[in-house]
């Protein structure tokens, strides 16, 4: 199991978040995801949106902590990045 999280710096209705992937599957996020408590809702295209305050948890159930550019080259590494469609 490889999953990761950057620290909480993304700023978003008045919340600070991070983002959680897995650089195996979708099935071993959405997995993980649920045992964190994360709802489904949270899931964008290729990572979670995870509240600053769920951090420490996410990383006290075996979440990698990494960088925000470890994460994305991660993720692209793996194959399970899925960008925005242009338009």
């Amino acid at each position: 199991m490889t999953v990761l999280i950057d620290r909480p710096i993304w700023p978003g209705r008045g919340r600070m978040w991070s983002h959680l992937i897995s650089d195996v599957s979708y099935d071993e996020l959405h997995e993980f995801a649920r045992r964190l408590g994360v709802p489904e809702r949270a899931f964008d295209r290729d990572h979670y949106d995870v509240p600053a305050e769920l951090y420490d948890q996410a990383v006290a159930l075996g979440a990698e902590a990494v960088g925000g550019k470890e994460l994305v080259s991660r993720l692209i590494a793996a194959g399970l990045r899925r960008r925005k469609p242009r338009g």
